[in-house]
Protein backbone atom coordinates (compact mmCIF):
# COMPACT_ATOMS: atom_id res chain seq x y z
CA UNK A 1 0.00 0.00 0.00
CA UNK A 2 1.25 3.68 -0.72
CA UNK A 3 0.96 6.07 1.03
CA UNK A 4 0.53 9.85 -0.07
CA UNK A 5 3.07 12.42 0.89
CA UNK A 6 1.59 14.56 3.67
CA UNK A 7 1.33 18.51 2.73
CA UNK A 8 2.49 21.48 4.72
CA UNK A 9 -0.79 21.97 5.56
CA UNK A 10 -1.38 18.34 7.00
CA UNK A 11 1.99 18.91 9.32
CA UNK A 12 0.63 21.82 10.45
CA UNK A 13 -2.51 20.12 11.36
CA UNK A 14 -1.09 17.41 12.93
CA UNK A 15 1.43 19.65 14.93
CA UNK A 16 -1.80 21.40 16.65
CA UNK A 17 -3.61 17.89 17.01
CA UNK A 18 -0.89 17.11 19.55
CA UNK A 19 -0.20 20.44 21.30
CA UNK A 20 -4.10 20.39 21.31
CA UNK A 21 -4.07 17.49 23.18
CA UNK A 22 -0.79 17.81 25.35
CA UNK A 23 -2.32 21.05 26.50
CA UNK A 24 -5.71 22.14 25.64
CA UNK A 25 -6.82 23.93 22.29
CA UNK A 26 -6.78 27.45 25.05
CA UNK A 27 -3.53 26.75 26.09
CA UNK A 28 -1.57 26.70 22.83
CA UNK A 29 -0.79 30.31 20.79
CA UNK A 30 -0.32 29.82 17.08
CA UNK A 31 3.14 30.56 18.02
CA UNK A 32 3.33 27.68 19.72
CA UNK A 33 2.20 25.56 16.57
CA UNK A 34 4.46 27.86 14.21
CA UNK A 35 7.36 26.53 16.28
CA UNK A 36 5.97 23.09 15.98
CA UNK A 37 6.06 23.01 12.86
CA UNK A 38 9.36 24.92 12.15
CA UNK A 39 7.72 28.48 10.90
CA UNK A 40 6.49 31.73 12.48
CA UNK A 41 3.16 31.96 14.07
CA UNK A 42 2.27 34.29 11.49
CA UNK A 43 2.91 32.03 8.57
CA UNK A 44 0.00 29.82 10.03
CA UNK A 45 -2.55 32.20 8.61
CA UNK A 46 -1.35 31.52 5.16
CA UNK A 47 -3.13 28.27 5.27
CA UNK A 48 -5.63 28.65 8.08
CA UNK A 49 -7.48 32.00 8.73
CA UNK A 50 -7.49 31.67 12.55
CA UNK A 51 -6.38 28.73 15.28
CA UNK A 52 -10.34 27.85 15.44
CA UNK A 53 -10.40 26.94 12.07
CA UNK A 54 -7.48 24.39 12.53
CA UNK A 55 -9.63 23.42 14.87
CA UNK A 56 -12.16 23.03 12.77
CA UNK A 57 -10.59 21.73 9.87
CA UNK A 58 -8.58 19.06 11.79
CA UNK A 59 -12.07 17.41 13.17
CA UNK A 60 -14.13 17.79 10.62
CA UNK A 61 -11.54 15.98 7.93
CA UNK A 62 -11.09 13.14 10.41
CA UNK A 63 -14.75 12.82 10.39
CA UNK A 64 -15.32 12.01 6.84
CA UNK A 65 -12.61 10.21 6.54
CA UNK A 66 -13.82 7.70 9.14
CA UNK A 67 -17.36 7.76 7.22
CA UNK A 68 -15.70 7.21 3.90
CA UNK A 69 -13.61 4.52 5.09
CA UNK A 70 -16.57 3.11 7.01
CA UNK A 71 -18.83 2.98 4.09
CA UNK A 72 -16.18 1.68 1.70
CA UNK A 73 -15.83 -1.19 3.98
CA UNK A 74 -19.30 -1.94 5.15
CA UNK A 75 -20.61 -2.35 1.91
CA UNK A 76 -17.48 -4.47 0.57
CA UNK A 77 -18.67 -6.72 3.78
CA UNK A 78 -20.05 -10.17 2.65
CA UNK A 79 -22.74 -10.01 5.16
CA UNK A 80 -23.76 -8.07 8.29
CA UNK A 81 -21.23 -9.56 10.41
CA UNK A 82 -18.86 -9.10 8.45
CA UNK A 83 -19.91 -5.52 7.92
CA UNK A 84 -19.59 -5.27 11.94
CA UNK A 85 -16.00 -7.04 12.02
CA UNK A 86 -14.92 -4.89 9.30
CA UNK A 87 -16.33 -1.21 11.08
CA UNK A 88 -14.70 -2.33 14.43
CA UNK A 89 -11.93 -3.43 13.02
CA UNK A 90 -11.38 0.15 10.82
CA UNK A 91 -12.57 2.30 14.34
CA UNK A 92 -9.98 0.34 16.35
CA UNK A 93 -6.95 1.36 13.90
CA UNK A 94 -7.85 4.82 13.86
CA UNK A 95 -8.26 4.89 18.39
CA UNK A 96 -4.90 3.50 17.94
CA UNK A 97 -3.26 6.21 14.95
CA UNK A 98 -5.01 9.22 16.35
CA UNK A 99 -5.22 9.20 20.29
CA UNK A 100 -4.48 13.09 19.77
CA UNK A 101 -7.79 13.58 17.72
CA UNK A 102 -9.57 11.45 20.45
CA UNK A 103 -8.14 13.63 22.75
CA UNK A 104 -9.12 17.26 21.10
CA UNK A 105 -12.69 16.51 20.16
CA UNK A 106 -13.42 14.90 23.62
CA UNK A 107 -12.00 17.91 25.84
CA UNK A 108 -12.07 20.95 22.95
CA UNK A 109 -15.39 20.22 21.30
CA UNK A 110 -16.51 23.73 22.89
CA UNK A 111 -14.33 25.27 21.16
CA UNK A 112 -15.12 24.33 18.01
CA UNK A 113 -16.59 26.77 15.77
CA UNK A 114 -20.41 25.98 15.56
CA UNK A 115 -20.82 25.44 11.89
CA UNK A 116 -17.76 23.04 12.20
CA UNK A 117 -19.66 21.26 15.22
CA UNK A 118 -22.89 20.63 13.39
CA UNK A 119 -20.67 19.20 10.94
CA UNK A 120 -19.22 16.78 12.51
CA UNK A 121 -22.50 15.91 14.73
CA UNK A 122 -23.97 14.98 10.91
CA UNK A 123 -20.94 13.06 10.02
CA UNK A 124 -20.75 10.77 13.25
CA UNK A 125 -24.79 10.28 13.06
CA UNK A 126 -24.15 9.05 10.21
CA UNK A 127 -20.84 7.13 10.98
CA UNK A 128 -22.81 5.34 14.19
CA UNK A 129 -25.64 4.35 11.78
CA UNK A 130 -23.33 2.54 9.79
CA UNK A 131 -22.71 -0.09 12.62
CA UNK A 132 -26.01 0.39 13.88
CA UNK A 133 -27.74 -0.91 10.76
CA UNK A 134 -25.18 -3.75 10.70
CA UNK A 135 -26.31 -4.69 14.09
CA UNK A 136 -29.91 -4.78 13.64
CA UNK A 137 -28.64 -7.02 10.06
CA UNK A 138 -27.02 -9.35 12.72
CA UNK A 139 -29.71 -9.16 15.02
CA UNK A 140 -33.16 -8.22 13.69
CA UNK A 141 -35.03 -8.40 17.28
CA UNK A 142 -32.49 -5.91 18.29
CA UNK A 143 -34.38 -2.46 18.78
CA UNK A 144 -33.08 0.74 16.92
CA UNK A 145 -32.64 2.38 20.34
CA UNK A 146 -30.76 -1.10 21.71
CA UNK A 147 -28.29 -0.72 18.39
CA UNK A 148 -27.81 2.62 18.72
CA UNK A 149 -26.99 2.31 22.45
CA UNK A 150 -24.25 -0.49 21.58
CA UNK A 151 -23.00 1.36 19.29
CA UNK A 152 -21.84 4.37 21.03
CA UNK A 153 -21.01 1.72 24.26
CA UNK A 154 -18.31 0.30 21.81
CA UNK A 155 -17.23 3.37 20.04
CA UNK A 156 -16.56 5.27 23.73
CA UNK A 157 -14.12 1.59 24.65
CA UNK A 158 -12.32 1.93 21.11
CA UNK A 159 -12.24 5.67 22.03
CA UNK A 160 -10.67 4.97 25.20
CA UNK A 161 -6.98 4.47 23.53
CA UNK A 162 -5.46 7.79 24.88
CA UNK A 163 -5.63 6.73 28.15
CA UNK A 164 -4.44 3.25 28.24
CA UNK A 165 -0.78 2.49 27.65
CA UNK A 166 -0.37 -1.12 29.35
CA UNK A 167 0.00 -3.02 26.20
CA UNK A 168 2.01 -2.87 23.03
CA UNK A 169 -0.15 -1.39 20.01
CA UNK A 170 -0.44 -4.80 18.48
CA UNK A 171 -1.89 -6.25 21.89
CA UNK A 172 -4.07 -3.15 22.68
CA UNK A 173 -5.43 -3.81 18.99
CA UNK A 174 -6.67 -7.72 19.77
CA UNK A 175 -7.53 -6.86 23.05
CA UNK A 176 -9.98 -3.53 21.86
CA UNK A 177 -10.99 -6.00 18.57
CA UNK A 178 -12.16 -9.03 21.12
CA UNK A 179 -14.11 -6.85 23.55
CA UNK A 180 -15.72 -4.74 21.19
CA UNK A 181 -17.22 -7.67 19.20
CA UNK A 182 -18.24 -9.43 22.42
CA UNK A 183 -20.12 -6.93 23.62
CA UNK A 184 -21.92 -7.17 20.40
CA UNK A 185 -22.63 -10.26 20.44
CA UNK A 186 -20.82 -10.71 17.03
CA UNK A 187 -18.68 -14.24 16.26
CA UNK A 188 -14.89 -12.83 15.89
Amino acid sequence: MTTEPVTRREEMLRAAANLFAERGFHGVSVGDIGRACGVSGPALYRHFAAKDAMLAEMLVSISEELLREARARSSAAADPAAAVRALVAWHTDFALREQALIVVQDRDWSALPDDARERVRLLQREYVALLTTALRGVNPRLTADAALARAHAVFGLLNSTPRSSYLSQDAMRGELVTMALRALDVPA
